[in-house]
């Protein structure tokens, strides 16, 4: 029997608590054993939960026990998150984390320091939700060279730009929408600003050519500038505006990465990817195109990548997985370099370009690169 504790019980940390008790039998059959929740360390007091029994407020209870094989952490962030990884990792301790951000930024360090201690750190459930995502890159495509890859990776702004089409609101209307059904933070920065679908392109980045891509490396534009009668031109025309993720790997050998709007066509799977679904489609010289669509957030699919990891992790937690990458930095290129045709807005009238650098787009009021 492995034990296992879960660090935050927020959205994430509830779901996993859940998942792992519900599905305790197939939970069970995948990792060979029994896996039984015996902490949940949260600072809150939560009396009516059904696991409250199991509650503490010190992590050291958690860090000192040499029951705890597995530490699942949901509190997000770079202070206490990353503080609590560590000590887990040095104390012989498998860790799981749905933490886009302390992966992005501190994946190497936490990587290295898994493989010093003999055990496992994985992420699946940090992009895509609850998509099998970050395994099939690292083994089903790892005899492919990877080419590009490109996606919506986060379900907030593409639930917010999908309710502006379908029910005639602008940004904030839509936005407040999000955040009474749970969708959007209270705070939604990272996820207008396009700064969690950075930490994510950074964590594909990193797994698919081995090397390191900052986030702050990551050019960015957010959806804040996108009006409604460009998401509505654009639907007229037979496409739709999409914060996409893109990754491309050129033929000089640099990688291109940056996150922004894009219009994208109705030919392209990615146009009909609505509501709050992620999707990503990965290229490999080998395989060609392959689409991995799902729910991109949420508690219970993300608790289903987190609960996946767990199996893993105790599987394999006499013999850990070469799961990682170099902290060399990934060579980059500037994707305004990268000709592409543009829909533009110009004199409230729009139309496409023929294929331009971005310094070479005409003077206009909105301008969009088209997915080609």
């Amino acid at each position: 029997m492995t034990y296992l504790a879960i660090l935050g019980f927020g959205t994430v940390g509830s779901g996993v608590a859940k998942v792992l008790t519900e599905n305790a039998a197939e939970v069970a059959a995948g990792a060979g054993e029994e896996v039984r929740l015996k902490y949940i360390v949260d600072i809150r007091n939560i009396p009516d939960s059904p696991f409250a029994p199991l509650m503490v407020k010190d992590f050291a209870v958690v860090e000192q026990d040499p029951e705890v094989g597995v530490v699942v952490e949901t509190i997000g962030g770079c202070g206490v998150a990353l503080a609590f990884t560590r000590r887990a990792l040095a104390a012989g301790k498998h860790v799981v984390t749905s933490n886009k951000q302390l992966v992005a930024e501190h994946g190497v360090e936490l990587l290295a320091l898994a493989k010093e201690h003999g055990v496992n750190y994985f992420f699946e459930a940090s992009v895509g939700g609850g998509i099998p995502l970050l395994r099939p890159l690292f083994n089903d495509l790892s005899a492919n060279r990877i080419l590009s890859m490109k996606g919506i990776l986060n379900g907030t702004t593409n639930y917010i730009l999908t309710a502006m089409l379908q029910s005639g609101k602008e940004l904030d209307e839509a936005l407040k929408e999000a955040q009474s059904l749970g969708y959007a933070e209270l705070n939604p920065d990272s996820d207008l600003d396009g700064t969690d679908a950075v930490r994510k392109t950074c964590i594909l980045a990193d797994l698919a050519w081995g090397r390191e891509l900052k986030p702050e490396l990551v050019p960015v534009e957010g959806i804040r500038g996108v009006a409604l009668q460009d998401i509505r031109s654009a639907a007229a025309s037979g496409g739709a505006i999409k914060l996409l993720c893109r990754l491309i790997r050129g033929e000089d050998g640099l990688t291109y990465a940056w996150v922004a709007p894009h219009y994208v066509p109705a030919s392209s799977m990615l146009c009909h990817v609505d509501q709050a679904f992620n999707a990503l489609i990965i290229t490999g010289n080998a395989v060609g195109d392959t689409m991995f669509y799902g729910t991109g957030a949420g508690s219970v699919p993300t608790a289903s990548a987190v609960a996946g990891d767990v199996v893993d992790a105790v599987r394999h937690k006499s013999s850990p997985r070469g799961i990682g990458w170099s902290d060399a930095p990934l060579p980059l290129g500037d994707p305004d370099t990268l000709p592409s045709r543009w829909y533009i807005r110009s004199e409230g009238k729009w139309h496409f370009t023929e294929p331009l650098t971005a310094d070479r787009i005409p003077a206009c009021e909105a301008r969009y690169r088209v997915l080609d």
